[in-house]
């Protein structure tokens, strides 16, 4: 049994890694920004860089730690405002950097890192500018520290997902127009569930697989990769 934090707990894919990692008998500890969706651990500003070092502190001895922050922001670039792009750049890059950056600092036994990227960081999709600058940014920092923290036994990896559905895509996954056209784009011809992207997650967690540093697992039913077949 290991002993895991888990960052935005509140979130789709935090819930569905929570409840993963309890039903393998783990112990979890929570953060969130409020107590709308969950009751969490820790209140927790995630972009609070001594916050975040605190929250370590107070979970205890941890074998790994997950930060599922983000946020999903549709606009071309010349469409978006400063105040919109720094927000997305604070949901996702500065909540990874300040979990890597606690880690490195409180983490000296060694463990788990897991940030969560996306396959738009890894394929041009058009009105993705700002969150597939934040999360290609989060494919960096995921080698860097992976790199700086190996000599202390800490490995940091990322899962970047498709289109996922919870509720933060549900604008998205709930139109029928734009759930066809993103179904078609993924070449296993679905979405993605928390349930999936979790799986991941809890794999990239586990002490078991404590051989696996600086990786970047698409969990993306190919849309990052793969081109399907046409449909007559």
């Amino acid at each position: 049994m290991a002993h895991f934090l888990v960052i935005a707990a509140s979130s789709g894919i935090g819930q569905a890694t929570v409840s993963l990692l309890k039903q393998a008998g783990h112990t979890v500890w929570t953060t969130a920004r409020d107590t709308s969706k969950i009751t969490p651990d820790a209140i927790l500003d995630a972009t609070d860089f001594q916050a975040v070092e605190a929250v370590f502190k107070q979970a205890g001895d941890i074998d790994g730690v997950v930060n599922c922050s983000g946020s999903l922001f549709l606009k071309s670039a010349h469409l978006t405002s400063k105040e919109q792009y720094q927000a997305v750049m604070d949901a996702s890059l500065t909540t990874a950097f300040a979990t890597v950056r606690a880690a490195g600092k409180v983490m000296n036994k060694g463990g788990s890192v897991v940030l969560i990227s996306s396959a738009a960081a890894m394929e041009g999709l058009s009105n993705h500018e700002a969150i597939a600058a934040a999360k290609a940014g989060i494919l960096g920092l995921t080698l860097s520290a992976a790199a700086t923290y190996a000599g202390q036994n800490l490995r940091v990896n990322a899962v970047a997902p498709g289109l996922t559905e919870t509720p933060m895509t549900a604008a998205l996954t709930g139109n029928e127009t734009s759930r066809k056209v993103s179904e078609a784009m993924h070449a296993l011809g679905r979405l993605g569930k928390p349930e999936d992207i979790a799986r991941a997650i809890v794999f990239l967690l586990d002490p078991a697989n404590s051989w696996i540093t600086g990786q970047v697992l698409a969990v993306d039913g190919g849309l990052s990769r793969v081109r399907p077949k046409m449909k007559a």
